[in-house]
């Protein structure tokens, strides 16, 4: 049975690729994923957000696997152990960009979709501008319109961040780690250090300083009067415990997207795949198999 027993262990069984120049960036980017499975049902492309990487899935890839998926998991430019040179962007757009040069490279035309927090903005674009590239839809407590974690945005400031201590951004961290769970109990040490480890250096502070400062709500904004175009068949699985992504944006995201299906899960908060993974692999495998 897949599994990791520690977040080195997910590390270490990443994949590495280079994108070449012109694919993503000015300069090759090198992308960290992970490639687990066969795929008799498909293939499922899972995207994680902001401050998280891959291991945030760490819990419910093996389940996905289990079911008979091909599960992606890449690390988006600049998070996690992806290029964290600061020499790109790392808008929506340009890790949309970056995804779809992925499955090229990969040789996948086309995948299940699972956006969650930032993911959920880069996988509206792909159902979007990209629709013959994504089969299915899943998107879990993203960012739809202008709601914006104030803890996120304010780490877009350089000038406030970039001279404080790597220890001062690890606390904030862990603070936003605990008010995204409902269930404290999964706020495991492992968890935490697993999350936090990418960015527990100068090195991944400055990286996260970018990340935040890529933030813009103009680009999700400039997606809303085009969700009406997603074909894909849709489902917005949301926590319903969630300070920062509203149960009313993934309700009206739904309401917006023809036929998609609002799933709540409840006792389930902003990290829902840490905090409910059998939930929420349980509901993500029951729309897959009714569509």
């Amino acid at each position: 049975m897949l599994g990791w027993t520690k977040w080195q262990d997910f590390r270490s069984a990443q994949q590495e690729i280079e994108l070449p120049t012109g694919a993503v960036a000015h300069i090759p980017v090198t992308i960290r994923y992970i490639d687990a499975g066969q795929a008799s049902k498909g293939t499922l492309l899972l995207m994680h957000g902001i401050p998280t990487w891959g291991y945030l899935y760490h819990a419910v890839i093996p389940l996905l696997v289990q079911a008979g998926y091909r599960v992606i998991a890449p690390d988006f430019l600049g998070h996690g152990w992806s290029d964290r040179r600061d020499r790109f962007d790392r808008s929506f757009q340009d890790q949309a960009r970056m995804i779809l040069a992925l499955l090229d490279a990969l040789n996948l035309s086309s995948v299940d979709v699972v956006g969650h927090d930032t993911g959920g903005a880069v996988a509206l674009i792909l159902a979007i501008e990209h629709p013959q590239r994504v089969n299915r839809l899943i998107i879990t407590n993203s960012v739809c319109y202008d709601r914006f974690d104030d803890d996120m945005l304010d780490f877009g400031h350089p000038l406030r961040w970039k001279g404080r201590p790597v220890a001062d951004l690890v606390d904030a961290l862990e603070e936003s780690l605990a008010a995204g769970l409902s269930n404290g109990s999964r706020l495991t040490p492992e968890f935490r250090a697993g999350i936090i480890a990418p960015w527990a250096s100068e090195e991944g502070k400055l990286s996260l300083l970018r990340n935040a400062s890529a933030l813009n709500a103009n680009q999700t904004m400039a997606l809303v009067d085009r969700h009406v175009s997603i074909s894909a068949p849709t489902m917005i699985l949301w926590g319903m415990d969630d300070p920062w992504q509203k149960a009313a944006d993934g309700l009206q995201l739904s309401e917006e997207i023809p036929g998609a299906l609002f799933k709540p899960l409840l006792g389930a908060s902003h990290w829902v795949q840490q905090d409910a993974p059998d939930a929420f692999a349980a509901a993500l495998l029951e729309f897959l198999d009714s569509r």
